[in-house]
């Protein structure tokens, strides 16, 4: 653990390495559309580059092209969902970076960020870096972004999913850290996956035979700590009855990874540097001094910088648990890798349940995974990032275990009401309801199958929100039939439908909404039920008021 010859060599060859790597990002980057979401949940994550638009061509996007990558398998094929039009839209670029997306003849429907494109929509350079998300008729969620290609890619993948130009940086670290005796600092936000990293560095390492110990320093009582670490002999303290091994002990031979590492107690610093000074360590309560061969990697999510202008953290072991500094992005600047991780956790989700068939598409128009909940999803700020996108995936598989449509619970609810930042304009917005049909673009609209009528006299009380939504969805929007499968009076379906605000009525909606759909749906009425959730009868009467409706 001390820093020898070969370890001056070590950082001689980072820094080399590093400025390869400096070099390469120098490459220009490349408008793409990545997958996040799709019918067929196997093609999440799946690229599509558009170089076209750097020599200054447009691009196409229909059902049939352009084709679309899996960076993995390095398969390729268009989107090939017959619910979006054979009719491409085009996508062409603009002066300073940006692009203009242009529907042209196409039926698809098209919306950037939950607004609607009637006709043409052009998007700065500025958004491609943040990353747009496109829907197509409401079942392909796409992020159209840049790309930083790097003449280095990373052979070996270590375990860490993921194709963004960050992720790609991030393995090509550890491939060039992994097998050298320098200590490593991991710096991220929380849930940024730091352990997993630390794994990769062990098992790429010459120590992979030897043990990986994992300890969260935050988690150990201040008073504890020099004894969890170092170790201590027989009655060093009021119930040391017998001499205990320390993590540094346990470790010998391979990695000892140490999180929080930023809550190091003051008086285990000084312990913790000499060890990373002589690779010695001192046990509580010896006077004799212990050789330890271990590889040191530690991550935080604090602002240690800060926290030695603060007296809290010694500026000495900082420098000395730096050795070699990875830092992980959080979710928010990785998003081409949105639908790559929601795939990878859908799989080992529905794995645990014994559903995987979810993974496959089926035959009817409405996908398991709508491709609206994914969109208002990736627009999420994600505080705690891989590990809680993880839990709501969880989360929405056990809701919707057994059951024919996926089911949006309460938790994730919260989460979608969370406010998100519309990169365009900074303005905080909260995502729509998800619409609950879509409609290939030359199919008519039919009505579902009717539900068997309930006995007449039930009392409102007895009829649920969901009960009541999906009642009226069968009856699309017509009160006296939906009253009739309720079994309630028409004036007692009437006060449920003013109580609950998920169900809106044509009378309150605003003109700019009409007019986009009303273009969107090409003046057809039965096709904007669908998406408004409204009665049509309502709705042609709210189109007559506002004079965009005179058949």
């Amino acid at each position: 653990m001390v820093e020898d010859s070969k370890t001056q060599t070590a950082h001689e060859l980072l820094a080399s390495e590093a400025a390869g790597a400096s070099h390469a990002a120098q490459l220009p980057p490349v408008p793409a559309l990545t997958v996040l979401c799709h019918p067929d949940l196997e093609r999440l994550g799946d690229r599509c580059l558009l170089g076209e638009l750097c020599s200054h061509r447009s691009v196409s996007l229909s059902r049939l092209f352009p084709d679309f990558e899996n960076p993995e398998a390095g398969v390729a094929r268009p989107l090939e969902d017959v619910f979006l039009s054979r009719t491409p839209l085009r996508i062409s670029p603009r002066p300073g970076g940006g692009v203009l997306l242009d529907r042209a003849d196409s039926r698809t429907l098209l919306e950037v960020d939950d607004r609607v494109v009637t006709r043409t929509l052009e998007l700065s350079r500025d958004r491609l870096e943040a990353g747009v998300v496109l829907q197509l008729s409401g079942r392909v969620a796409l992020l159209l972004h840049l790309h930083r290609r790097s003449s280095r890619r990373s052979v070996q993948r270590f375990g860490l999913v993921g194709e963004s130009d960050a992720m790609v940086s991030v393995r090509e670290a550890v491939s060039q850290v992994a097998d050298l005796e320098v200590p490593v600092l991991l710096r991220g936000e929380t849930g940024t996956g730091k352990e997993l990293v630390a794994r990769a560095i062990h098992s790429s390492s010459g120590r992979r035979a030897g043990p990986f110990l994992s300890v969260n320093v935050g988690a150990i009582p201040p008073s504890l700590a020099a004894a969890e670490l170092f170790g201590a002999v027989k009655g060093a303290f009021t119930g040391s009855i017998q001499a205990s091994a320390g993590y540094f002990q346990r470790a010998e031979g391979g990695t000892l990874f140490l999180d929080e590492v930023g809550e190091t107690p003051p008086e285990v610093q000084v312990a913790l540097l000499r060890v990373l000074e002589t690779g010695e360590i001192q046990r509580v309560g010896s006077q004799a001094s212990q050789r330890v061969d271990v590889r040191l990697v530690a991550a935080t999510d604090a602002d240690l910088e800060a926290e030695i202008r603060s007296g809290r953290f010694r500026a000495p072991l900082l420098h000395r648990l730096g050795g070699f500094e990875i830092v992980l992005p959080p979710l928010r600047q990785r998003r081409d890798d949105f639908g790559r991780l929601l795939g990878h956790f859908l799989r080992q989700e529905l794995e645990r349940i014994g559903e995987l068939d979810r993974l496959h598409p089926t035959s009817g128009p409405e996908p398991w995974l709508p491709a609206p909940l994914v969109a208002a999803l990736v627009r999420h700020e994600w505080p705690g990032n891989i590990r809680q996108l993880r839990n709501v995936v969880r989360q929405l598989v056990i809701d919707s275990r057994g059951r024919e449509r996926l089911t949006v619970g309460p938790p994730v609810e919260r989460v979608l009401a969370e406010a998100v930042v519309g990169p365009s304009t900074g303005r905080v917005t909260v995502p729509p309801p998800l619409p609950s049909r879509h409609l290939r673009p030359d199919e008519t609209p039919t009505p579902p199958p009717r539900a068997a009528s309930r006995p007449a006299n039930r009392s409102p009380a007895d009829v649920g929100e969901e009960e009541l939504l999906a009642a009226l969805r069968n009856h699309r929007w017509k009160l006296k039939p939906t009253a009739r499968a309720l079994g309630l009076a028409r004036t007692s379906l009437y006060m449920l439908v003013d109580r609950h605000p998920r169900v809106r009525k044509a009378a309150d909606l605003g003109r700019e909404e009409l007019a986009r759909c009303f273009e969107a749906c090409g003046g057809d009425v039965e096709r904007m039920v669908d998406r408004l959730e409204v009665s049509a009868a309502g709705l042609r009467q709210r189109l007559k008021e506002l004079g965009l409706y005179r058949r």
